[in-house]
């Protein structure tokens, strides 16, 4: 379990998930290529406020559950920073890579 209290993240949805009615940004923080577990990722909104938060997987995998709308996922590790922009019009799943370096 993460330090902010998370749920495991994991790159499977949960069986009771349905993204064709939730709108889900998931995805990877990766540094050349590779995962990066231990980073906190931070969902922000489209006027960048701080929403959620996340520590990654060990195989750098995180999860959000948003409402529809334009996102920003920041990436933050001791190996360097990254961020990623969605826009997420409607419910789906939306996969993500976010780069730290």
């Amino acid at each position: 379990m993460s330090s902010c209290g998370a749920p495991a993240q994991t790159a499977t949805l949960p069986a009771n998930i349905d993204p064709g009615k939730e709108v889900v940004l998931s995805g990877r923080v990766l540094s050349s290529g590779a995962p990066v577990g231990g980073a906190f990722v931070r969902l922000l909104d489209s006027d960048g406020e701080f929403t959620a938060e996340v520590v990654s997987s060990e195989g750098g995998d995180f999860r959000f559950f948003a409402a529809p709308g334009s996102w920003t996922v920041r990436a933050l590790h001791r190996s360097g920073n990254g961020e990623v922009s969605v826009s997420a019009d409607g419910p789906g799943l939306h996969t993500l890579e976010v780069a730290v370096s």
